[in-house]
C-alpha cells in the first residue's frame, strides 16, 4: 500500500522543526546534539523521557575496536565520551600485550548517572526540543530526486509536526518481542512498550525490513555474591579518559569480578534446551555471532569446560550487578537453577531476568553512504535499525546521520568518512555496501588501516571536520594544533639525539625498547598522550607509511564519483549481473563500487572508461 502524500493539516503542532530525531537512545541523543549545535531547530521525539540514553544492556562503554569509536565521536564534536567520562567508575585498557592499533580502552558507568547526566546535556541545549511521543507515521511529498520526500511525522494520538528532516534512531523497539522461556511479550525493552506502527510506515514507503536478535542475561542482587570465590578485576592505577578534553574525574572506582560457569552448569542447560527459545523454533531471527546466548555457547563450544562471566556493578547507589557473559531467554526456573552452580552466584538472588528480543530492521544498503534512504529523500536512519549492535556503533552513526541532515538542510556536500579516516568510515560502508544479516559488530580485524586508525590519534584524524561544522571550539583547535607542534618537535629531537651509539628514534625502533627506556631529559615537558603518540609513530614508523601509501590509492578511487542517475545498462561490456548488483546499491563512487560483493576490477575499468568519456 502507498503512503498517502498529504500535508496532513489535522492537529497540527505550533513548532516546525528542521530536524525531527525519532528515539533517544545512544543514536538518537548524538544526532539530535549534533543537529541542534549546527544550528537547526531540532525536536527529539521518545516513548519515555526518562529512557533518554538508556544502557539496555551492559553498563559499559568501549572494549575492542568500540574505544575506536567513542574517540572518533569526541573528535567530531559529540556527547558520548564526555558522558561516560563523568560517569565512569572503571577504567580498564584492553589488549596492551598486543600492538597499539589494537588497544582499547573500556569504562563501567553507573548506568543511572549516565543516562541522567545525558537527559541533562539534551535538556540544556540550545535549538533542542524533546517531547514523550510515540511516531507512527510519516508526511511524506512527490520527491525530487526520488520516489518520495519527507515534510513531517504523525504521532499516534493524532498530532502532526512539520520538518525538513527525519533521522530514525528506534533500537530495538520497532516490534520488539521479549523473550522469556515460552513466555512473549511486546516490548522495545523489559517494561517498556515496543513500537508499533512505524516499521509498517516505512514499508509503504518502499523500504524492505528484516528481523534480527539480541539479548541480555540477568542481574543479581550483589548482596549475595559469595565474593572469596569469585576473582576481583581491578580499574587500572593509572586512568585513561576517552574525552580529549576530560582532565581528571571525580566519582570513586571500583572493582569488577570473574567467575566460570562449569560442567553443572553446563547439563542444566543442555537438559532445558527444549525449553530454550533459540532450539524450539520461538525465536526465528539472527542474533549476534560475536555475543552469543550462554545455550548457544555451551552447543557451538561443547568441547568447552567452562566459559567467563564478569560480574559488573551497576552504579555507586545500588546493589545490582550485571552478568556479562551469560545472556539468555531461558526460563526462569532454569535462570535459577544454574546461577546455584557458578561459584560466588550459588546464594545470590536474581532481581531482572534475562531475555532475547527480536525487532524489526530496515536493510542497510538501502541507504546512501550519508545515511539518507534512496527511495526516501530527507530520510535518515541511524543506529540498531541500521543492523548494528553496540551503544558505540550506534552512537557513531548517529552523529554521522545528523550532521548530514543539516548539511541535506544547507543543500551542501554529504560528510562520508572513508575507511582510510575512521573506524565509522568502516562500518558505514560495510553496512551501506555489503549489508548484514545478523547484528553488525566492530572488530579491528574489519579495518585495513589500523594502524592509521588507532584510537590515541583520532583527534589528528577528524577534530578539523569537527571544527568545520561548528562542533568543536576554536580552543579546542588551538590544542590541538599546539600537541601537533610537540609531537614534531619530540620526533625531530629523537631524530637528531644519539644514545648508545644511535639515534634515540632507532633506539626505539627496537621492539624491546620503549619510550621510558631512553633518557628521561628527552621527554620530561611533555603530556602523556603526546608521549603516546610519538612512541607510536616513530616505532612503527614503516608500517604507518605503508597503510598510508595504500590510502592514497583508495583516495583516488574515493575520488572518482558515480552520479546517482549513472545508467549502468549503458556501461559497453558490463555483466548484466554487476549492473543489477550496482543499480541496487548505486554506490557514490569507483571506491564504493569495488567493494560490492561480485564486483571484479574489470568492471571497475569498464565504469572508469565510461565515466571519462562522459
Amino acid at each position: 500500500m502507498s503512503p498517502n502524500i498529504t500535508s496532513h493539516t489535522r492537529y497540527n503542532y505550533p513548532n516546525q522543526y528542521d530536524v525531527i530525531v525519532i528515539g533517544a537512545g545512544h543514536a538518537g541523543c548524538e544526532a539530535a546534539l549534533a543537529s541542534a549545535r549546527m544550528g537547526c531547530k531540532t525536536l527529539i521525539a521518545t516513548l519515555n523521557l526518562d529512557s533518554i540514553g538508556q544502557m539496555s544492556c551492559n553498563p559499559a562503554i568501549g572494549g575492542l575496536a568500540k574505544s575506536h569509536i567513542v574517540r572518533e565521536i569526541d573528535a567530531l564534536g559529540g556527547e558520548m565520551a564526555k558522558n561516560i567520562d563523568k560517569t565512569a567508575i572503571q577504567y580498564r585498557m584492553l589488549n596492551t600485550k598486543r600492538g597499539p592499533a589494537v588497544w582499547s580502552l573500556r569504562a563501567q558507568a553507573d548506568r543511572k548517572a549516565y543516562q541522567q547526566s545525558m537527559k541533562f546535556v539534551l535538556e540544556t541545549s540550545e535549538n533542542l526540543d524533546m517531547i514523550q511521543a510515540e511516531i507512527i507515521d510519516f508526511v511524506v511529498a512527490k520527491g525530487e530526486n526520488a520516489p518520495y520526500k519527507i515534510i513531517g511525522v504523525q504521532t499516534r494520538t493524532g498530532l502532526v509536526i512539520q520538518s525538513k528532516c527525519v533521522v530514525v534512531t528506534t533500537g530495538t523497539f520497532m516490534n520488539g518481542l521479549i523473550h522469556i522461556g515460552p513466555t512473549q511479550l511486546a516490548g522495545g525493552r523489559i517494561a517498556e512498550p515496543a513500537s508499533i506502527g512505524l516499521s509498517d510506515a516505512l514499508r509503504r514507503l518502499g523500504l524492505g525490513l528484516g528481523r534480527l536478535k539480541t539479548g541480555t542475561p540477568p542481574r543479581i542482587n550483589g548482596q549475595g555474591i559469595e565474593y572469596d570465590k569469585v576473582t576481583e578485576q581491578p580499574p587500572d592505577e593509572h586512568k585513561e579518559f576517552f574525552s580529549y578534553s576530560t582532565e581528571d574525574v571525580n566519582q570513586p572506582q571500583v572493582p569488577c569480578y570473574v567467575t566460570y560457569t562449569n560442567k553443572n552448569t553446563h547439563k542444566i542447560i543442555h537438559d532445558n534446551l527444549n525449553r530454550a527459545p533459540l532450539y524450539t523454533g520461538q525465536i526465528k531471527s539472527v542474533g549476534p555471532r560475536y555475543c552469543p546466548s550462554i545455550e548457544v555457547k555451551i552447543v557451538k563450544f561443547a568441547d568447552k569446560d567452562r566459559h567467563q562471566i564478569f560480574i559488573e556493578p551497576e552504579g555507586l547507589h545500588t546493589t545490582e550487578m550485571y552478568l556479562n557473559g551469560l545472556a539468555t531467554s531461558l526460563p526462569q526456573d532454569v535462570q535459577i537453577a544454574m546461577l546455584r552452580t557458578i561459584p560466588g552466584l550459588a546464594k545470590a538472588h536474581i532481581v531482572k531476568f534475562g531475555y532475547a528480543i527480536e525487532y524489526d530492521f530496515v536493510f542497510p544498503t538501502q541507504l546512501y553512504p550519508y545515511l539518507e534512504a534512496k527511495q526516501i529523500e530527507n530520510l535518515f536512519l541511524a543506529g540498531q535499525i541500521n543492523g548494528t549492535t553496540g551503544y558505540e556503533e550506534a552512537a557513531g552513526q548517529g552523529i554521522m546521520a545528523g550532521i548530514n541532515a543539516v548539511l541535506k538542510i544547507r543543500r551542501e556536500a554529504p560528510f562520508i568518512l572513508d575507511r582510510a579516516q575512521a573506524y565509522i568510515g568502516v562500518l558505514i560502508d560495510d553496512l551501506v555496501t555489503k549489508g548484514t544479516e545478523e547484528p553488525y559488530r566492530m572488530f579491528t580485524s574489519l579495518a585495513e588501516y589500523r594502524l592509521l586508525l588507532r584510537q590515541d590519534n583520532a583527534d589528528m584524524r577528524l577534530a578539523s571536520f569537527g571544527h568545520k561544522f561548528g562542533l568543536i571550539s576554536d580552543r579546542q583547535m588551538r590544542l590541538l594544533e599546539e600537541k601537533k607542534q610537540q609531537i614534531e618537535s619530540l620526533i625531530m629531537l629523537l631524530q637528531t639525539t644519539r644514545h648508545q651509539e644511535k639515534t634515540c628514534a632507532e633506539l626505539l625502533k627496537r621492539p624491546e625498547i620503549r619510550l621510558s627506556h631512553l633518557p628521561e631529559a628527552l621527554f620530561a615537558d611533555y603530556g602523556p598522550d603526546v608521549l603516546r603518540a610519538v612512541e607510536m609513530q616513530v616505532k612503527y614508523e614503516g608500517y604507518i607509511q605503508r597503510d598510508v601509501l595504500r590510502a592514497r590509492k583508495l583516495k583516488k578511487l574515493e575520488n572518482k564519483s558515480i552520479p546517482t542517475t549513472f545508467d549502468y545498462n549503458q556501461v559497453y561490456g558490463l555483466k548484466r549481473e554487476a549492473a543489477e548488483k550496482l543499480k541496487n546499491i548505486k554506490p557514490v563512487s569507483l571506491g564504493q563500487a569495488s567493494r560490492i560483493s561480485g564486483i571484479s576490477p574489470c568492471d571497475i575499468s569498464l565504469i572508469l572508461a565510461h565515466l571519462e568519456r562522459k
